[in-house]
């Protein structure tokens, strides 16, 4: 009995030993655990400010690549334009010259005014004079052949002012037109910046991850490793207190035995007419 009480009380010694170095153990790995789990939050909180950033960006980008699209329709449209009243412009003085050059022939094709006042001075004369029918035969053809040459001018003076207002027409065509060429440079612009940005930020991203990866396998390893080490120290924990319960109940039952046994000594000495000591009275009480 004494042999096996022994050994239950070097197996006690043995499990509370292990049971410190298992404390201890857990202790450092959950140091590990938690500073790869801080390690790996930092990690990811980078990540996820950079992944929120890049879907800011991509919805700024996506409106600026609409508004270049947006842009880029309506400078061609401007583009056509100028085109189109630039062969106008351009088509119109050839018509202006021909009658330039039907005019010059004539002394007084760049002088409406002279041919009017001749206009009329023949019609006063055909009116108020006496002439014979052929000198007003000859007034009447004059009076035609300027009514023609003044139709004549008339009409290149509407193509000259036509021409005017056509040209006035092309230079703010063209004005639009190279205000819209700039503002789809300068959307663009910001829309390539945008993806220059974004792809600075999944460069990133990819660099996180990549770092990422190695840390969530040793968190897991070291999580594994804790949980092992928690489960054999409540074991140990659990052995410990068997075993302390175990011996408590044996000291207490020596503690009862050497108090009863005492107590039997205190009244034989009672028996006898000895005298009590403190201690034998306590004894006594204690026994009972």
């Amino acid at each position: 009995m004494a042999e096996q009480e022994q050994q239950l009380r070097t197996e006690f010694a043995a499990v509370k030993k292990e049971l410190a170095q298992v404390r201890s153990q857990v202790s450092t790995v959950n140091k590990e655990k938690e500073e790869m789990f801080r390690s790996l939050r930092s990690i990811r909180d980078k990540i996820k400010v950079r992944s929120t950033k890049l879907k800011t960006l991509k919805a700024e980008r996506d409106v600026l690549t609409e508004e270049v699209k947006k842009l880029k329709s309506e400078r061609d449209t401007l583009n056509i334009a100028v085109k189109k009243v630039a062969g106008d412009v351009k088509e119109r003085p050839t018509s202006t010259e021909r009658s330039s050059r039907s005019y010059d022939k004539d002394k007084d094709a760049d002088d409406p005014r002279k041919m009017k006042r001749e206009m009329e001075m023949l019609e006063q004369k055909i009116e108020t004079e006496v002439i014979s029918f052929t000198k007003e035969q000859q007034f009447r053809k004059r009076i035609k052949e300027l009514q023609k040459k003044l139709a004549k001018i008339s009409v290149q003076r509407e193509e000259q002012k036509e021409a005017r207002i056509a040209s006035g027409q092309l230079s703010e065509t063209r004005r639009k037109a190279q205000q819209s060429h700039k503002k789809v440079q300068e959307k663009a612009s910001e829309s390539q910046a945008k993806h220059q940005e974004m792809n600075t930020l999944y460069e990133e991203i990819k660099g996180f991850r990549g770092e990422e990866k190695p840390l969530v396998e040793k968190y897991i390893t070291f999580k594994k490793q804790f949980e092992h080490l928690k489960k054999k120290q409540g074991e140990l924990q659990k052995k410990v207190k068997e075993l302390g319960d175990h011996f408590d109940e044996q000291t207490s039952k020596n503690f009862k035995a050497i108090a009863r046994e005492k107590s039997a000594e205190v009244k034989e000495k009672m028996k006898k007419g000895k005298k009590l000591s403190t201690e034998d009275i306590l004894a006594w009480q204690a026994g009972e």
